[in-house]
Order: structure tokens, then C-alpha cells, then sequence
């Protein structure tokens, strides 16, 4: 028994060596993250009337790789000058209200969240540099206020814009749908800049937006526009917006002001086309079947469908001789008869069945054989 346990206790050194060289060597500590988070590399930028709105996506990388736990606050920076890594903060968004706190480290990210802040631009910033530019980024800090830098610069032109036109009416016109509205010149002349009225049409059915026009509006009170390009039948919202124009540098640079109130309209065509005129009557020669040709110049609206032919005799009531519309611009009556006198006038007819008035009267007399 002793024997048995002193082969035992000589045993064991090696046994725990055995151990040991199995398990191998522990490797170096990693070093702590510094739970900085990314700088953006999206920001985006766009400019209406003297609002700027910046939109980013939330960052979820650290710089060491690491999935961000959590998030202090995200600076809005703009400066004058393209700025290396400082921020002149203007603004800030609490960017910890956007993800969970404490993400494990492991887990993996939550889904890209974008952000938006809209930032006003200073009245005496756009007037002291009207043909200058400011520029924007985003520094995002870990909760210690640390951070891995500025975003990417976006620039935005500092060009005053016009107050937003009032007083827009609509009126629908067989033309189209005329517009006007009041508007504020600009205080002074600014070489280097325009100004145009942009109008916008609605269909509010499907919510779609179209620029129906621009018209020049450099030191107007007010402004009018046709606009021709609409469809019939359909419900209209319209709206006006003053567009300052950058023209300095090869690329002209447009920034939109505020739009007006809207405006809606009912494009219900209750409107006939022109009337026909120069109506010119011929009757066949003598010995042929009698007939009596006519011609007139088409009507120049775009909507024409076609035209109805009226005749009458001497002292009768005038009667519609045509069953369909005449597609073209000219009819041959086979209904006469030798030795009579008829009277003709046309009239047009559009597409949503709208009659104009008729022409002035052709006559013509059927010969005798």
C-alpha cells in the first residue's frame, strides 16, 4: 500500500506537465474597444426656401470593427470653410433615442436608421455672402463625447430666396388653365442672380407632382401661366414657387423658395372649338349625278373630333345632314335634287362632344340637265 502511493505522488508532476502542454499558450490580451463610432459617410443635403434638411444613416460600426453599444449625441456642424476635423456646431440630435442601449458586442446591429435634422439658415449669412456657399457635416460622439471625426462635407449656396407668392387663382379656360398670383420682388438687385416662378401641378388622384411651367419673374409684383399640358376631367391642385438662379461658374445653380398656398381645379371641359370658317360649296356639272361638294380649313384646336354639316333651303328649317362626324374637312351631298338652291353651314365638335357654333352660310344651285 505505501509502495502504491509513493509511485503515485512521483506521477503527478508529469501528469499536470501533460496538461499544461495540451491546453497550450494563452495569446496576448486584446486591447479595449474605444467604442468610437464610424464617421458618417452619407450625408445628404438639400435646401428649401431657408431651410436645409441633412439626412444620414446612424452608424453601427465602431472604428476597431465592433458593433456600437451606444451613442452619445450627433453634432450638426456648419462652417463657412471646408472644415478638417472641427465642428462648428449649429445643432445636435440625440442619437442614443435611435438604437438600444447596451448592444452586446457580438450581437449583430439592428437595420440602418436614417436621420434627419433641419437646420435655418441665418437672414444676414445669405445676405453678406449671396454668391457663397456653406458647408455641412455631422460628428457623431460616443456617451464620453469622443468621436472618430467629421462626415463627409456637403456644400449648400447661400443665395437669398423670394417669400412665397400669394393670392394664386386658378381660372379654367378653353386654352387651358390660367394662373395668377402676387409676388415679392427681390430688395435689391444681386449681379449673378435671376429669379423665375416654377409651377407645380398635382393630380390628386394619384399624388404625382409635374412642373407644369417657369415663367421670368425678375422684379414682378405678380405673374401669370397657361398651363396647356394638362388632361381633361381630372382634379388639379396647383401651387407656385419662387426660384432664385445662381448664374456664376459654367453650371447654374437653382435653390427653390417656399411655395404658395395651393390652389384646386376642376378641368372640366365645357368649352367648344373655334367655329368653321371659309366654307366653299360646289355642285356637280351638268349630266352627272347632282351633288354638291364642300370644303373649309380644318379647325386648328388640338381636340377636334370632327363636324356636322347643316343645309336648309330657301325659306325651311335648317337640318343636320351628316349621320356621323365628318372626320375631315370636307363632305359631298348626294341629297340634292336639279334646279334647287341649298344653304350650307359646319360646325366642330371636339372630343368631349362640344359644339361650336356653325359657320357662315355657302350657297350653291344645283344645275338641270
Amino acid at each position: 500500500m505505501k509502495q502504491w502511493r509513493k509511485i503515485t505522488a512521483a506521477a503527478v508532476p508529469a501528469f499536470c506537465l501533460a496538461i499544461l502542454i495540451s491546453c497550450g499558450s494563452p495569446g496576448p490580451p486584446e486591447p479595449p474597444s474605444l467604442e468610437l463610432p464610424r464617421a458618417v459617410t452619407d450625408l445628404r443635403a438639400t435646401r428649401k426656401g431657408d431651410k436645409v434638411t441633412l439626412v444620414w444613416t446612424v452608424p453601427t460600426k465602431t472604428t476597431d470593427a465592433q458593433n456600437v453599444r451606444e451613442l452619445g449625441p450627433t453634432l450638426i456642424c456648419r462652417s463657412l470653410r471646408i472644415a478638417a476635423n472641427r465642428c462648428s456646431a449649429v445643432g445636435e440630435v440625440d442619437s442614443a433615442d435611435l438604437m438600444p442601449k447596451r448592444v452586446p458586442s457580438k450581437q449583430a446591429p439592428s437595420s440602418p436608421v436614417q436621420v434627419s435634422f433641419v437646420d435655418t439658415l441665418p437672414p444676414e449669412l445669405q445676405q453678406q455672402r449671396p454668391l457663397g456657399e456653406v458647408n455641412y457635416a455631422v460628428e457623431t460622439d460616443n456617451p464620453n463625447r469622443r468621436s472618430a471625426g467629421l462626415s463627409n462635407q456637403v456644400r449648400i449656396p447661400l443665395a437669398p430666396t423670394l417669400p412665397a407668392p400669394t393670392d394664386l387663382k386658378a381660372r379654367v379656360t378653353g386654352d387651358g388653365v390660367t394662373l395668377t398670383w402676387a409676388a415679392t420682388p427681390p430688395s435689391s438687385v444681386i449681379s449673378g442672380l435671376h429669379y423665375l416662378a416654377r409651377i407645380y401641378r398635382r393630380d390628386t388622384a394619384t399624388k404625382k407632382d409635374a412642373i407644369a411651367g417657369e415663367v421670368t419673374a425678375n422684379g414682378a409684383l405678380g405673374g401669370s401661366f397657361t398651363d396647356r399640358s394638362f388632361e381633361w376631367e381630372k382634379n388639379y391642385e396647383y401651387r407656385v414657387a419662387m426660384v432664385t438662379v445662381v448664374a456664376e461658374g459654367t453650371s447654374p445653380v437653382q435653390i427653390e423658395g417656399d411655395d404658395s398656398a395651393p390652389v384646386s381645379v376642376v378641368a372640366t371641359d365645357v368649352f367648344p372649338p373655334a367655329v368653321p370658317s371659309g366654307v366653299e360649296a360646289v355642285a356637280s356639272g351638268v349630266g352627272q349625278q347632282p351633288f354638291i361638294d364642300l370644303t373649309w380649313p380644318p379647325v386648328g384646336d388640338s381636340d377636334v373630333a370632327g363636324y356636322n354639316v347643316y343645309r336648309r333651303e330657301q325659306g325651311q328649317a335648317l337640318v343636320k345632314i351628316n349621320t356621323g362626324l365628318v372626320k375631315t374637312p370636307a363632305f359631298r351631298d348626294t341629297g340634292v335634287q336639279q334646279g334647287h338652291t341649298y344653304f350650307y353651314s359646319v360646325s366642330a365638335v371636339d372630343l368631349r362632344g362640344n359644339e361650336s357654333g356653325r359657320s357662315e352660310e355657302a350657297s350653291e344651285a344645283v344645275p338641270t340637265s
